[in-house]
């Protein structure tokens, strides 16, 4: 069974580092799918989930607000300054942070301030959509 190395790396700390035999993940251009082998590739990617089938046959999910992704044949490293362990996410904190944004958006007084909080409800709109879709694989 061939496996690809990953770490899914924040600004904090490293959330996940193992052998995996699959990753999806949101890239800036569409959906990726890496298997072990790939050739070599350097993307940015979007807010989104981040699906790492595990060697040993399990699954690990991993929400980044975005990043950079670097794919070497036997290596894959996402950089992200937000990642959330799957298991870590709370509904209930992403939803108040989307109330905010959109509040914020409403309320934006200069085009900075619009394309922030424009920007921040994109993160939460995909956050809480990860979440969602975490829930659906337990």
């Amino acid at each position: 069974m061939s496996t690809i190395r990953v770490d899914v790396v924040s600004a904090e700390e490293s959330i996940f580092s193992g052998d995996a035999k699959f990753v999806a993940l949101p890239g800036e251009a569409g959906e990726l799918g890496i298997l072990p082998g790939h050739i070599p590739l350097i993307t940015r990617i979007k807010p989104g989930a981040v699906r790492i089938e595990k060697a040993d046959g399990g699954e690990e999910f991993v929400f980044v607000a975005g990043g950079i992704l670097e794919v070497q044949p036997n290596h894959i490293t996402v950089l992200s300054d937000t990642a959330i362990r799957g298991k870590d996410l709370d509904e209930a904190k992403a939803t108040d942070a989307r109330k905010d944004a959109e509040e914020a958006v409403k309320n934006a007084k200069s085009d900075i301030d619009l394309a922030k909080a424009t920007s921040e409800l994109a993160v939460m709109a995909a956050q809480i959509a990860a979440l969602r879709k975490y829930r659906q694989k337990k």
